[in-house]
């Protein structure tokens, strides 16, 4: 019988040993892949360390779900009552538009103190204000709702349209006034003013079809004051003004944009809507005490002024006020930033203390510059006294200038806040967007501006191209 397994001779290789030289190869393949291998094993060191790191960053640096910003109604409770949040995130097709802006124009307007929207208004139509009337001068009006321009922008550029229109009003004939503020005493309008639509002369009247771009606070407002060309009775063409109730128009929902999101500045689509003669004011007239309705208020202080200042007031003050909410917002910010990758106090070191510095003198240049603008506005009321021509250029390029300060100032304060203050849901991004908006009206062009001041400082005459 065969012998048990264990009994039973080990197989004999079939692989030879290995030689010499095949040992000595190996040995020398080994030496040459260590410094590879351990290269390698630093770098995978190196790679861990780095995801450590931006994981801390990322948990330090993230944007806050809830930012602080501050409520929209909580400025001045003088003028606005509880109403909606400001602007939310979420997509580029986001802002306040016809749902939101509504609630605080519409607190703006009603009981309970809500005097914003009034002012301008002549006395016998004020009535919402505590004494009869209301006659704030710039100075008066715009520099107490600073605070609300920086919170948010877009409710207040169209709520400061929708009262600096009344001003405007009051330079109309009382026919006009009547039927704008008989039945309402609370009514207010939306304007149009670049002359784009189709104007046809007719009897009585104008005629004017077609789209009418950039009406700010559009949905609350019962009247609308457009722009126009038509000829005077000597075959001049001259730049006019007239008002349609609501009535004669819809309103274009298409107000979707990067900046000033809350005001509402919609298209109006107009179709054959009639303007009769009594509704409509030459605009030289209204900035050189010839309309029909200068010097129906003797008593009061603004109804003499131009009225081309009053309007455009709140575009300045707008960007001031965001300027200013920026500051806040940057010190804030900059005192908690770490460097992403070395996690060092970024909020201390002298580009960030040099930023905020020159920051803060520049808009205070700004605020001091319109200051100054609006008490020589509410120094020529209280005077009865129309500005002469060089003074009227300075008062229309002044408040671009003090624009172009503050979106200077913003840009200074927002380029060094970093990369987490570009979330949708982070106040910073949306104060360098709104601020940008503000330079963006054909009113505070300052390469206009600069022309316009530049002709008038070397004795040029106007270039009518240029208002």
């Amino acid at each position: 019988p065969p012998p048990p397994p264990c009994c039973l001779p080990p197989p004999s290789s079939s692989l030879p040993p290995p030689s010499l030289f095949e040992v000595r190869a190996s040995f020398l393949l080994l030496l040459l892949a260590a410094p590879v291998l351990l290269l390698l094993l630093a770098a995978l060191l190196r790679l861990a360390a780095l995801l450590l790191v931006l994981s801390a960053a990322h948990v330090l640096l993230a944007p806050s779900r809830s930012p602080s910003r501050p409520p929209c109604f909580l400025i001045l409770e003088r003028y606005l009552t509880p109403a909606a949040p400001c602007e939310q995130a979420g997509g580029p097709r986001t802002r306040l538009g016809a749902e939101a802006v509504p609630k605080q124009l519409a607190a703006a307007r009603g009981g309970g103190g809500g005097l914003l929207l009034t002012h301008g208004r002549p006395r016998s139509f004020a009535t919402l204000a505590p004494d009869g009337e209301l006659k704030k001068s710039l100075d008066q009006e715009d520099a107490p709702l600073l605070p609300l321009y920086g919170a948010d922008a877009g409710t207040a550029w169209a709520a400061s349209l929708l009262a600096t229109h009344s001003h405007q009003m009051a330079l109309f004939c009382k026919e006009a006034q009547d039927e704008f503020w008989g039945e309402d005493p609370t009514a207010t309008a939306s304007s149009s003013i670049a002359p784009f639509g189709k104007i046809r002369e007719v009897e009585g009247g104008v005629i004017i079809d077609g789209e009418m771009k950039w009406s700010s606070g559009c949905d609350y407002a019962e009247w609308a004051i457009l722009g126009f060309f038509r000829h005077d009775d000597e075959g001049n063409k001259t730049y006019c003004f007239g008002i349609v109730p609501r009535s004669e128009y819809d309103i274009v929902d298409d107000w979707f944009t990067m900046g000033i999101r809350g005001s509402g500045t919609k298209t109006l689509m107009l179709k054959e809507a009639f303007i009769p003669n009594h509704r409509i004011e030459a605009a030289p007239h209204m900035m050189t005490g010839q309309s029909s309705g200068y010097g129906m208020y003797p008593d009061s202080e603004i109804f003499h002024a131009p009225y081309r200042p009053y309007f455009a007031s709140g575009f300045a003050a707008v960007s001031l006020g965001i300027a200013e909410r920026m500051l806040e917002v940057y010190k804030d910010k900059a005192a908690k930033r770490v460097r992403a990758y070395t996690l060092a106090n970024a909020g201390n070191a002298a580009p960030a203390l040099m930023r905020v510095a020159e920051s803060t003198h520049q808009i205070a240049a700004a605020r001091a510059f319109l200051e100054k603008t609006w008490e020589e506005h509410a120094e020529h009321g209280r005077q009865h006294k129309l500005p002469d021509t060089r003074t009227l250029t300075f008062w229309r390029t002044n408040q671009a200038y003090a624009v172009q300060m503050c979106i200077e100032a913003v840009d200074r304060l927002f380029d060094f806040m970093g990369a987490s203050n570009w979330y949708e849901d982070q106040e910073a991004q949306r104060l360098f967007r709104d601020a940008h908006c503000t330079g963006a009206h054909a009113y505070t062009d300052y390469d206009i501006c600069k022309q316009i001041l530049g002709r008038e400082l070397m004795g040029l005459e106007p270039d009518p191209s240029m208002v």
